[in-house]
């Protein structure tokens, strides 16, 4: 299957996670291992900290099993593995892509809410996810943006952050010409998502 991947990682308070999308614009959770796991990893279910070999091994499962046109990665606390993953998989496919930086993150924003209202992106119904979105709260900054944060520490978020990149990743990989054999509006479609 060819897709794109985003990356938003943790260390011990918050989620990791891996979403893809489609060149159809349908996101999804991938799955790994033998007993087909979602590449979502909550610490407080891995005794207090993100289990990284699980996380590399979900990343080679991902590049083995299909073709990956590009990645968007949120280096902190992973910045050695995304460097090791880009000499691994390919620095064309591996890119880091700063969550905290205002203006590339109010524009990812923007676009993931039109696509979906619009039809163009469409998704898997991931439960986790749903949630993460459903925590979400826009937040104001300067020169009229905004980004997202979670309202409190226990409403977690980083799934909503990891399919706005995963959906700017595909976004950027077709307007650079990967929009060869995709058709807006094909993925299937599910409820959609919502920020409040």
């Amino acid at each position: 299957m060819r897709i794109c991947i985003g990356f938003d990682g943790s260390d011990k308070d918050d989620f990791t996670g891996i979403r893809a999308e489609t060149i159809e614009g349908w996101q999804f959770t991938p799955t790994y291992g033998p007993d087909k796991r979602p590449t979502i990893w909550n610490p407080a279910e891995w005794g207090g900290r993100i289990p990284r070999s699980e996380v590399h091994a979900a990343m080679d499962e991902i590049f083995e099993e299909h073709d990956v046109e590009r990645g968007y990665f949120d280096p902190p606390l992973w910045k050695t593995e995304i460097e090791e993953w880009a000499l691994k998989y390919g620095d064309e496919r591996v890119i880091p892509w700063e969550t905290y930086r205002v203006a590339p993150m109010h524009a990812a924003l923007e676009r993931f809410i039109v696509d979906l209202g619009s039809g163009a992106l469409t998704h898997d119904g991931c439960p986790t996810t749903e949630a993460h979105i459903a925590n979400a709260r826009m937040f104001a900054r300067t020169n009229q943006r905004y980004i997202i944060l979670k309202p409190s520490q226990t409403q977690k978020i980083d799934l909503a952050v990891t399919s706005v990149v995963t959906h700017e990743a595909a976004a950027d990989a077709r307007a650079d010409g990967w929009t060869d054999r995709y058709v807006a509006g094909k993925g299937v479609s599910t409820a959609a998502y919502g920020f409040s």
